[in-house]
């Protein structure tokens, strides 16, 4: 697999879901074409920006003004960073704004951020007036390749991530390469946690150029657009064929069972990030499937070696306070993979893989196996 060496035009990557169907335009500033591309999508609409305070700073006067050249009249709403605001109040906040900025059903709402504001202003647009549009304007790594994509919106329980949402798709995505370079490190290794993802659950020769071409990524040549459209085009195939998660499309959870569970005693805090909860994840089902017999300790070993060398956390003794708040009890952490999304009928589903690059969903897996596991992983 090779990138190309320069920047180019950006590239698209369609969603193929019907009539709901929806494009990714992925490239370096265009988010200058936002105005430009909702006006062709949708004349006469109004619109409201929902944004997060540190990307306001940054990214709402430019997003406002190629609104305003377009002629699309537009308000704001700004939010907290950070897991914090995606709760019950976080939603409620965005939802009034929303209403009291006359927004209507034919209007759009934009999320202009990371994943966070992508999935609370997903969450308020599916449910005001019982459906509004939305359009994702990614600016983090992690939501260009993943949480912009596929349409899954929601809030945090206190109970776990993400457990009051719904699935509804954007009309349109707009992930700005660009928009990456005011990320600090640790939130671009953050993302890339999941474009590593994509590679280890279902394309070997993508993991291969990724070990290979990462610093291109970090970097910000033409291989950062390569490696999104790449992440991009693999997720909307998988959604095109399982949009509501009833099947294949479960492979896309590869490490968040374990990751969420960690995130969530961690208090959904800074001290891990949602990627780096990912890259911890996708570590432990790989050893967990090793251990299972299911994959060489040496393909274990690869996943692992190449996360922890982008500067990833790769064990549970990597997180910030381990030992505190239940992240040394493997019973703390099996009761909050109780509360995964992916649970049926109180039975675990793992995703665990069988070489790298094939995944697959396991849908009983044995509780006891898995806290033996865990047990093992706390006490190295």
């Amino acid at each position: 697999m090779t990138a190309p060496l320069k920047h180019s035009d950006p590239i698209t990557v369609d969603v193929a879901l019907g009539d709901r169907a929806y494009d990714i335009v992925i490239g370096r500033d265009v988010l200058q074409t936002l105005g430009a591309r909702i006006a062709a999508l949708r004349p006469g609409v109004r619109t409201a920006i929902v944004t997060d305070r540190t990307v306001a700073k940054h990214w709402l006067e430019p997003a406002q003004a190629s609104l305003a050249a377009a002629g699309i009249p537009t308000s704001h709403v700004i939010v907290e960073e950070g897991e914090g605001s995606k709760t019950y109040a976080g939603l409620e906040k965005v939802s009034e704004a929303l209403i009291a900025a006359k927004i209507e059903r034919n209007d759009l709402v934009i999320a202009l951020g990371g994943g966070v504001v992508g999935d609370l202003a997903g969450f308020a647009a599916a449910i005001l007036r019982r459906g509004v549009d939305f359009v994702q304007v990614p600016t983090s790594l992690l939501a260009q390749v993943d949480s912009s994509v596929g349409g899954k919106t929601g809030i945090n329980s206190p109970q776990g991530k993400n457990l009051l949402g719904a699935f509804h798709q954007p009309v349109l995505v707009i992930a700005d390469t660009s928009v990456l370079d005011s990320l600090s490190p640790r939130q671009f290794r953050s993302g890339y946690a999941e474009v590593a993802k994509y590679g280890v659950l279902g394309d070997e020769a993508f993991f291969a150029w990724l070990e290979t071409n990462h610093s291109g990524i970090f970097s910000g040549s033409a291989a950062r657009e390569h490696a999104i459209a790449t992440s991009c085009r693999a997720k909307a195939a998988i959604v095109s064929r399982d949009e509501r998660e009833t099947g294949e499309r479960a492979l896309l959870n590869l490490g968040h069972t374990f990751g969420h569970a960690l995130e969530a005693a961690t208090g959904f805090s800074d001290r891990l990030f949602h990627g780096e909860g990912v890259a911890i994840g996708t570590v432990l089902a790989a050893e967990f499937s090793a251990s299972l017999g299911m994959i060489s300790p040496a393909d274990a070993a690869r996943v692992e070696r190449h996360l922890a060398s982008v500067g990833l956390p790769t064990r549970l003794q990597d997180i910030a306070g381990f030992a505190q708040e239940g992240l040394a009890d493997a019973d703390t952490l099996m009761a909050l993979m109780a509360q995964d999304k992916k649970v049926k009928r109180g039975k675990l589903t793992f995703i665990l893989l069988e070489v790298v690059g094939r995944a697959v969903i396991a849908n009983d897996v044995e509780p006891a196996s898995v806290h033996a596991f865990l047990q093992q992983k706390l006490s190295e």
